[in-house]
């Protein structure tokens, strides 16, 4: 089985997102914010998923730790994608147990309908969500499985780096993207999902 073909624009932003890292350590304040709009746009729809209207928020609240916090990071594009998502959660879990409400998956539309064009089962699944469907899907879906695919396929992470975010194994995270993104596909009518295996959203172990 081959593996999953990341998001075109998050590969070829890696290279940048961690030069312009590297520089903003160095004190540089427009390198930061080069960083800043490579990372929020996947950022920001990962947090809607899972607190809704109040992303823009959590995600100043967790940009004011990366930057008090980036002298500490050590690592290039990919990892500062998966540190910087590891920050969000843990912003996002604090409010939502300050909030007292469930996880929600208002807002995520757009950034649904922005991504790429289809290259596996869930490109083909999330190609295929109307705006109004992908709310109410996703919004369906079990909160490891939403989450799962809102750091594979929004924020763009690679299967070891969502699980480390997520606290889990990466076979864990895998299944739970595999049967998310074929949940959705299967809802939808994407053709050719019935014979993916959970592998090809993994990377080497």
């Amino acid at each position: 089985m081959g593996q999953a073909r990341e998001p075109r624009r998050t590969q070829a932003s890696d290279g940048e997102l961690g030069a312009a890292v590297a520089r903003a350590q160095e004190g540089d304040e427009a390198a930061f914010a080069a960083a800043y709009r490579i990372v929020q746009p996947g950022l920001l729809g990962y947090l809607r998923g899972i607190v809704g209207d109040d992303a823009e928020d959590v995600a100043s609240d967790a940009w004011l730790e990366i930057a008090r916090d980036l002298g500490r990071f050590r690592g290039d594009g990919a990892g500062f994608r998966g540190w910087t998502a590891t920050i969000a959660r843990h912003r996002a879990l604090d409010h939502l147990r300050r909030q007292k409400v469930r996880p929600r998956s208002a807002g995520l539309e757009q950034d649904v309908l922005d991504l790429p064009g289809p290259h596996s089962t869930h490109d083909q699944a999330l190609e295929a969500l109307s705006t109004e469907r992908a709310l109410e899907l996703l919004r369906g879906l079990p909160r490891d499985q939403a989450e799962a695919v809102l750091l594979r396929v929004v924020v763009g992470l690679d299967g070891p780096a969502a699980a480390r975010v997520l606290g889990k194994r990466p076979g864990a995270v895998r299944t739970a993207a595999h049967r998310g993104l074929k949940r959705l596909a299967a809802l939808l009518g994407a053709p050719g999902v019935t014979n993916d295996d959970p592998r090809t959203l993994g990377e080497s172990k």
